[in-house]
């Protein structure tokens, strides 16, 4: 049997994100494997299981050994790795919280990433983020379930000077989300007249 080859949704993107100046850089991430975790009760027990200190306060992430762990909700984590496949994935971190009356369900294929980084790139994002991006407010560790564009997006902040962001699209809208990035990006580039 013929194994499919994985393209990437954002591939015809990437030559048009080069081209951008370094003020709002944009980059196209790897794919990611990724888990939703429901957890009902936090303790010590889930640390030591998972490896990781689940966030608790809302709207905040933490680094793990190979990704992030994201806060969703009260009872809801999103979880992702670099070093092991989805599959690998779900099954490590299922058998981990099934015990503990928890759920893992993969999802991997729902989410892409977009790495923006540079001097303008919360200017770029604030023409469609209604948040307030301001490193005080939106430091590394930072995360908002908003909407950019028209497109629901999970973001986080990946320093404490606004020039670093992590944005996570589903893959459905992640080309709706590509044009518009260039469009908003487009009077921070060099040729771009006013």
């Amino acid at each position: 049997m013929a194994e499919l080859l994985r393209t990437h949704p954002l591939e015809a993107w990437a030559t048009a994100f080069e081209r951008l100046p370094d003020t709002v850089g944009t980059t196209v991430e790897p794919f990611v494997a990724m888990v939703d975790v429901r957890l009902g009760a936090l303790g010590p027990e889930v640390s030591a299981a998972l490896g990781v200190d689940l966030p608790t306060a809302v709207n905040t992430w933490v680094p793990t050994d190979s990704g992030w762990a994201v806060w969703l909700g009260p009872d809801e984590w999103l979880l992702s790795s670099t070093a092991e496949t989805p599959e690998e994935f779900e099954a490590r971190v299922r058998s981990a919280v099934l015990p503990l009356g928890g759920a893992a369900v993969d999802v991997s294929a729902q989410r892409i990433g977009l790495r923006l980084t540079g001097a303008r790139v919360r200017d770029v994002l604030a023409r469609g983020c209604a948040i307030d991006l301001h490193p005080r407010v939106f430091g590394r560790g930072s995360s908002a379930q908003t909407t950019l564009g028209l497109a629901g997006v999970v973001l986080l902040g990946l320093s404490d000077t606004g020039d670093d962001y992590l944005l996570l699209v589903r893959s459905s809208f992640a080309g709706y989300l590509a044009d518009w990035l260039l469009d908003a990006a487009l009077e921070f580039t060099p040729t771009h007249k006013s």
